[in-house]
């Protein structure tokens, strides 16, 4: 396509490739602001499913402060790491490449380890939770052969989606945002002659107890995730000028996703705090407007699944390219589609995985994933500090506006909820994080052996260092 093309197109943008050894045969679209807004606020958010469960936690008051307080001590600081490391190294791997630039190849492998899990095996749930909004609708894939064929078709069509190119995705993002936000904006509307303001400083329903580490948890994965579309920075139109703005836009387009509808429908019902469970904004609906509102609030939850299916698997498969650019994996496991550019070996590896896991019974194993997510966390405001520290004169596009002791206070306060989280994991949950760790030392050690003794071509990551420090 031409230049003239895309310079009528808002959603995407052309630019030569950067010069990395995955990408550097032909020029392909790249990510402009608005489509990369939506992809960080799928990473993040995606809606106000899942927050109801805040609710029945703590009471309304409780779960409205939560939405409202906890972005600016974990979800702020998040995105101004992200925002700062970014752009300064803007390359696919994101926090994969600044572990190792910060503590050297051991500790990117780890950091791509954590998260690689964390993604892949997340990634398995969204096709699931498709098929359980489906259900409602048609009861025929509540359970045996025709569920596990739903799941098995809609893990691959959605994959697909994806190989056909980021710029597909983007767009794809948007219109799946803005159409699983319209029931809400609804919703918002129906109930504002039936809002009671005095509702929302209720503390909670007499003799229901408080469960904070299920309030707590809520807000943590309800408001997380920021760095996640760091990796996708080599495919951004001009990142060093972009992310900040797509960061900044996204966490306010999640926060008002979150805050708008909590507010809608604890005014305008009564508190029956045992009903405010993951899903019930659509029984929540159908009380404030009708049966109508109740099937859209279910469609809309069907499409954000997608979106946060094809935001995931766009982080995790460009991820594996930027541990191939730094030679944490083989060569091969960069490569990408001579049709599409995209990177197919990763999109194809980690859409086996979460095959795999999607039929296995895993809550143990997703809460464990979520534990190393955690330890990748403080890895990653750990390698923020040492990038401080390390290159103090390398260009910042962006830069925290604080000086150092202020950014470690700012990096202390959310490393204290990632610690809260790993202190009250269970015993099982231990013992497998603390496996799945072992395994990763194990492949990073396998690595260097295949690497010594050359029997697999890695990339050279020290070549491309003057380039990623530009």
């Amino acid at each position: 396509m031409g230049d003239s093309q895309s310079n009528n197109d808002p959603l995407l943008a052309h630019e030569d490739p950067p010069l990395t050894p995955t990408s550097a045969v032909k020029s392909s679209k790249k990510l402009a602001l608005l489509p990369l807004i939506f992809l960080i606020f799928f990473e993040v958010s995606g809606g106000p499913y899942g927050e109801e469960a805040a609710v029945g936690a703590a009471g309304p008051l409780f779960a409205i402060l939560g939405f409202l307080i906890f972005p600016f001590i974990w979800s702020i600081p998040e995105g101004l790491v992200t925002a700062e490391l970014a752009t300064t190294f803007p390359g696919n791997g994101g926090f994969v490449i600044w572990a190792h630039k910060a503590f050297g190849p051991f500790c990117g492998s780890m950091m791509g380890s954590w998260k690689l899990l964390s993604g892949v095996i997340n990634l398995a749930a969204y096709p699931i939770l498709c098929i359980d909004y489906l259900k409602l609708v048609f009861p025929i894939f509540s359970s045996g052969n025709p569920r596990y064929f739903a799941i098995l078709f809609t893990t691959l069509f959605l994959s697909f989606l994806n190989y056909t190119g980021l710029s597909v995705v983007g767009f794809t993002a948007v219109c799946l945002g803005i159409a699983s936000l319209s029931p809400f904006l609804a919703l918002f509307l129906v109930s504002i002659p039936k809002i009671h303001a005095s509702r929302w400083i209720n503390l909670g329903q007499k003799g229901v107890k408080k469960d904070w580490r299920l309030f707590f948890n809520t807000l943590f994965w309800n408001l997380n995730f920021y760095d996640n579309a760091s990796t996708l920075a080599g495919e951004v139109e001009q990142p060093q000028k972009t992310f900040p703005k797509a960061l900044f836009s996204a966490g306010i387009l999640a926060c008002l996703g979150y805050l708008i509808p909590l507010l809608s429908a604890i005014g305008a019902t009564p508190l029956d705090q045992e009903k405010w469970v993951d899903g019930c904004f659509a029984d929540l609906a159908m009380e404030i407007g009708g049966n109508w509102l109740k099937i859209w609030v279910e469609i809309g939850a069907v499409l954000s699944v997608i979106g946060l299916y094809e935001a995931q698997l766009s982080s995790v498969a460009y991820q594996i390219v930027g541990m191939a650019d730094i030679g944490a994996v083989p060569r091969v496991f960069g490569s990408r589609s001579e049709w599409f550019d995209t990177p197919w070996v990763g999109i194809m590896g980690s859409t086996l995985i979460a095959l795999v896991v999607s039929f296995l019974n895993f809550s143990d194993i997703i809460s464990s994933v979520n534990f190393l997510y955690s330890l990748g966390m403080l890895l990653e405001f750990a390698s923020f500090l040492r990038l401080r520290v390390k290159f103090p004169e390398v260009n910042r596009p962006y830069k925290v506006p604080l000086p150092f002791a202020g950014v470690v206070i700012m990096c202390l306060v959310p490393s204290g909820f990632l610690i809260y989280v790993m202190v009250v994991a269970t015993l099982r949950v231990l013992v497998v994080s603390a496996l799945m760790t072992l395994a990763a030392v194990v492949w990073y050690y396998l690595m260097k052996l295949c690497r010594s003794r050359m029997w697999i071509v890695f990339e050279d990551f020290n070549e491309k260092d003057d380039m990623i420090l530009r």
